[in-house]
């Protein structure tokens, strides 16, 4: 693994989706090469392994996902096209240019059944169509022998539109609207997590990119209590960083039934890098820096 900061040579692809939009610009001391959908399909297997042998990047970042939870229970085989086999194929062209490929996944591996957090070993076991073509794709990269930094995120807000998702907008904003077209709102208390601000999960992508630590499994998350935070709770600092005066009620998952099981305690632990900052302080620094 390259521990050098010097200019690399780097493929992002899902260029344009949340994640994507912030790689672009952290990497931006890079000779950067940004490609979206529109420019590469990556569940083509000869126009991956073209592409990739004509650019010949030095790092790979794949943040391009098929990101419709609940769509992924009625299109499982192409929510598995994207998140599991485009994967392998990414990864087989990587190796023809010993590429090192760095991969974004989820918590939606895991089960989240039982009320315990979740470190880079732990045994994954998804519930739902989402996690599973997630999990096809974690798979794919560590059968492929490619030199690989797995990353996994959770509860992910950022600047740029959720691309694949059917409104486009983060939890943050999606609370911010509803917050603006009701007076009262209620709010799933039974699910938790670590809200992850994009910038900083790509800024700390970047840190262990260029850190020489081994090929691995990394958690990377905005730091919360050990036991997460609930999207009650999420909901309840956005409106308090955001001045917005409204009541909001918890309420159980049963109440809001959704195609796609969701883990009710999936928290990501990170405990191979530093630690990133505070969920409160990167979710102010979010809503406080928005134009």
């Amino acid at each position: 693994m390259t521990s050098s900061t010097a200019s690399k040579k780097i493929l992002i692809l899902g260029a344009n989706g949340m994640l994507g939009h912030d790689l672009v610009e952290v990497f931006r001391d890079n000779e950067v090469m940004a490609l979206d959908k529109d420019e590469l399909d990556i569940t083509n297997q000869n126009d991956v392994l073209q592409k990739i042998k004509d650019l010949k990047p030095e790092i790979v970042l794949n943040a391009a996902a098929y990101t419709d939870v609940d769509g992924a229970e009625d299109n499982e085989e192409l929510a598995t096209d994207i998140n599991g086999r485009a994967v392998g194929y990414i990864a087989e062209a990587c190796n023809k240019v010993k590429a090192t490929l760095v991969h974004f996944s989820t918590e939606m591996v895991f089960s989240g059944d039982d009320e315990v957090s979740y470190d880079e070993q732990a045994e994954t076991n998804p519930k739902s169509a989402y996690g599973r073509s997630k999990f096809v794709g974690e798979q794919a990269l560590v059968d492929s022998g490619v030199d690989y930094y797995l990353i996994r995120s959770q509860w992910l807000y950022g600047k740029a539109p959720q691309a694949g998702k059917p409104r486009g907008m983060n939890f943050v904003e999606t609370m911010l609207k509803l917050a603006s077209e009701k007076e009262e709102l209620t709010v799933v208390d039974d699910q938790f997590g670590r809200p992850t601000f994009t910038k900083d999960l790509a800024q700390a992508s970047k840190e262990l990119v260029f850190s020489g630590k081994p090929s691995g499994v990394y958690h990377l998350v905005n730091e919360t209590p050990e036991e997460g935070v609930s999207w009650y709770d999420f909901a309840k600092k956005i409106f308090e960083i955001s001045n917005v005066g409204i009541k909001i009620s918890p309420v159980s998952s049963d109440q809001y039934p959704q195609k796609a099981k969701r883990p009710t305690h999936a928290v990501l632990l990170n405990t191979k890098f530093d630690k990133l900052r505070i969920w409160e302080e990167a979710l102010e620094d979010y809503i406080n820096s928005k134009p």
